[in-house]
């Protein structure tokens, strides 16, 4: 005899991950890493969002500065020589001691502007501090009771 009724397939049982009751340990314990990945995941999005920005900003001042200091060097170079000439010809300056007296401006200039970058370059924290600052802020409250 045949069978009339069809036969039941079998249904394929997918594994399932068990989720803890809301009020158990490992409950807590499971939100708390998940928190904690959470956090830390968005710290490093924040950092190298943070990075790239400064990466950004100095990609673009070194190209105005580059530029700059090519432009500068020009006209240095174009107002030296004007002022050792001007000093030759109008003071009746020989021609050694007006490019001696143009040379020790330009080096006393050279020695002020270097000195002023060593102190600027001093107190440049290339760290991106708003996101360990960020970070001390969260560990601190994570730990603090």
């Amino acid at each position: 005899m045949t069978d009339i009724e069809p036969r039941p397939t079998p249904v394929e049982t997918v594994p399932t991950t068990t989720t803890p009751a809301p009020g158990s340990v490992t409950a807590i314990v499971t939100g708390i890493l998940d928190d904690a990945h959470k956090l830390l995941r968005q710290q490093m999005e924040m950092l190298k969002a943070e990075v790239k920005e400064d990466f950004r900003r100095s990609k673009t001042a070194a190209e105005f500065g580059g530029l700059g200091i090519v432009m500068l060097t020009v006209g240095t170079l174009g107002l030296i020589t004007a002022l050792a000439y001007f000093l030759h010809e109008h003071y009746q300056y020989s021609m050694w001691a007006s490019w001696g007296i143009t040379g020790g401006l330009i080096f006393i200039g050279g020695a002020i502007l270097a000195a002023t970058s060593y102190i600027l370059l001093e107190r440049f924290n290339p760290l991106p501090d708003k996101t360990f600052h960020a970070l001390k802020e969260n560990l601190t409250w994570k730990t603090s009771p």
